[in-house]
């Protein structure tokens, strides 16, 4: 059995409805093991790379922010393309004996592409134009695949519907959700 306290941070929820309409979101709640909320108010979602990239992370908190700045310096290196940062990270991860340890999922996205990157390094493209990951990730994706395909709702607000869903049913998911757009002025959506 394992000792060790962990933090996570759990649920995040992305959509594109088109190259104009993109939007990721994450709950607050950061959980210290299975028992105690250490923090309601976390952001776990970010604009980086000039704005032009949304991210989120779900997972072991420290474990998220190292990952997360390895990205960013992956995209530095690559111009801002998407694609080729994940993948050089994924392959980092899988390579690197300490990397290999970090406890994280990420989503990333930009106006043509939505990855994820995995806690075993790989780099995934979702099917759909939306994806969710965390503890309360399949609650958010089956009402963001319900909110997308049978109505006309913007990106943002399939995200944060999807995670007030999300809330309602898992216990490591809170309310108090931050949703970020990508749009030309570079807008900001809190909820």
């Amino acid at each position: 059995m394992d000792n060790k306290i962990q933090f996570h941070a759990t649920t995040i929820c992305a959509v594109r409805r088109g190259p104009d309409d993109i939007a990721i979101g994450g709950d607050g709640q950061v959980t210290m093991g299975e028992h105690a909320i250490m923090k309601n108010g976390a952001k776990k979602v970010r604009k980086i790379y000039k704005g032009q990239v949304l991210s989120g992370f779900a997972g072991s908190v420290a474990d998220a922010f190292a990952l997360t700045e390895k990205f960013e310096s992956k995209l530095e290196e690559h111009s801002g393309n998407l694609k080729k940062a994940a993948v050089e990270l994924a392959q980092m991860w899988r390579s690197d004996r300490g990397m290999r340890n970090l406890e994280a999922l990420m989503i990333v996205m930009d106006r043509e592409n939505l990855l994820v990157i995995s806690g075993n390094g790989e780099v995934i493209e979702p099917d759909q134009p939306f994806v969710a990951i965390g503890s309360g990730g399949n609650f958010a994706y089956s009402a963001a695949n319900a909110l997308y395909n049978h109505t006309d709702m913007k990106a943002e607000d399939i995200v944060k519907e999807s995670l007030k869903i999300a809330s309602s049913i898992c216990v490591y998911t809170n309310d108090n959700i931050t949703v970020l757009k990508l749009d030309e002025e570079g807008g900001e959506i809190d909820g």
